[in-house]
């Protein structure tokens, strides 16, 4: 994409023919259209579209590029080494709120509602120590159901 010249370039190497904001899904997005009469006899439109022609709605500049930035820092193994610990914590929040009931606090007032997080916490500590001492492996992270699909047709 060239947001100076506010031209986009599919795979096939086609140009846009329309480039606009649109304010109506709550935040500003830009309207990037291509010609129907490109894209309908394009080789490649069974992997581009499967719209009569070819339709982008990327966020403005510079979400847009922070966006980019995001996904370029995502392939880094320095994130994939911080984003293990993220993994981790996620569980143990998903196991909170299934077996401790963390999503609505029980009690009113911050000095109430802060002693129920250290003895929740103190609990799912036990609880992982005794299943430790059992010999209860972790389980493995869950698989969506497309995953799972993928997997079985391969």
């Amino acid at each position: 994409m060239d947001w100076d010249r506010k031209i986009a370039t599919c795979p096939a190497g086609h140009t846009t023919t329309s480039w606009s904001p649109n304010h109506n899904v709550g935040r500003t997005v830009i309207r990037i259209r291509f010609s129907s009469a490109d894209c309908k006899p394009c080789a490649l439109k069974e992997n581009c579209t499967r719209c009569p022609r070819r339709l982008l709605t990327p966020r403005r500049r510079e979400e847009h590029a922070a966006l980019e930035a995001a996904r370029a820092r995502e392939a880094d193994d320095a994130f994939a080494e911080q984003y293990r610990w993220r993994a981790g914590i996620e569980g143990t929040l998903s196991l909170g709120v299934r077996t401790m009931h963390l999503r609505r606090a029980r009690y009113l007032g911050l000095t109430k509602v802060h002693l129920h997080h250290v003895l929740t916490a103190a609990a799912l500590n036990i609880r992982r120590i005794v299943d430790w001492l059992a010999g209860e492996t972790i389980a493995s992270t869950r698989r969506s159901p497309f995953a799972r699909l993928t997997s079985q047709a391969a």
